[in-house]
């Protein structure tokens, strides 16, 4: 039997999605904190308990009869509770007798020990000392951060807000992520491995091409004067001094073949299509950054 933490949340629907396509749905159980949140992958047959981060006696009864489990990162911000939320799900499942852990880290948790790796790094060492099996998965910032609705704003107003500093991205998508965590719950040969997950580097003069590509629109991009406001200016920082273009094989290895590429993901974003726009008409140009999604 399967454990998927997390189920309810966007990348654990993805996983449970990718396991009943590889298994039965009945060897398959979401953990989730509202039930009620999850009513439709009960409808699917597939069995859901509580599994509330911050009530770990519900994770002990949530894990029980688990060969292997995902545990998924907390949504929590607070590396302090967000560590003691992930020691918890570990000493649940050890008391629940649980075969084996995959857990999804943060790449760099190996060796940074600050920052948004914080509660990674103290993870990974829980783990690493509990006596359990288990497979680390660290991903890269996922792709949707950048590749979301405000492109279709992009290809409306033909400019592309970019504070990058032209430096590239390793980024990957949740469904790739998902498909890869689904391969090491369902097939042997995982255990014990550290993956560092990375999708193929891109940068924002590709992403305006590909839009101009595929919209039928010229799209150029535009460097954004001011750091952009909040979470997504923080971003833009980190891609800038280079810390996104690390590289590895580790997810095409996985998954057995290349991570959905850039135009592929952009077509999906931008489907149904806009309409074409007469080349007489004007245009407004507008300053859209993208939409930071970091969970």
């Amino acid at each position: 039997m399967i454990v998927v933490t997390a189920a309810s949340g966007a990348l654990g629907r993805l996983v449970i999605d990718q396991l009943t396509a590889r298994c039965p749905a009945d060897r398959v159980v979401a953990a989730v904190r509202d039930p009620g949140k999850a009513a439709e992958l009960s409808a699917r047959g597939i069995r859901v308990r509580i599994g509330d981060y911050d009530a770990p006696a519900t994770l002990r009864d949530a894990f029980e009869g688990a060969d292997r489990l995902l545990l998924i990162s907390s949504p929590e911000l607070d590396p302090t509770r967000r560590a003691d939320q992930h020691r918890a799900a570990i000493d649940a499942a050890r008391q629940a007798g649980v075969g084996s852990i995959v857990y999804t880290s943060f790449l760099g948790a190996d060796t940074q020990a600050d920052g948004m790796t914080a509660a990674h790094h103290t993870t990974e060492r829980a783990l690493s000392v509990s006596g359990l099996p288990h497979t680390v998965l660290r991903h890269p910032f996922y792709s949707e951060a950048f590749l979301n609705e405000s492109l279709r704003t992009a290809v409306a107003s033909g400019h592309l807000a970019d504070g990058t500093g032209g430096r590239g991205l390793n980024t990957a998508l949740r469904s790739d992520l998902a498909e890869a965590a689904a391969r090491v719950l369902t097939e042997d040969g995982h255990l014990g491995r550290a993956y560092d997950f990375t999708g193929s580097l891109w940068d924002y003069g590709q992403l305006a091409k590909a839009l101009s590509r595929l919209s039928g629109r010229p799209v150029v991009t535009r460097d954004r004067p001011d750091r952009a406001p909040g979470a997504q200016g923080w971003l833009e920082d980190q891609v800038r001094t280079g810390a996104l273009e690390q590289q590895t094989d580790d997810l095409l290895d996985v998954l057995g073949h290349p991570a959905t590429p850039l135009d592929q993901a952009v077509s999906t974003i931008l489907t149904p299509p806009l309409t074409p726009q007469p080349p007489s008409a004007p245009t407004r140009a507008r300053h859209q950054g993208p939409h930071i999604d970091l969970a």
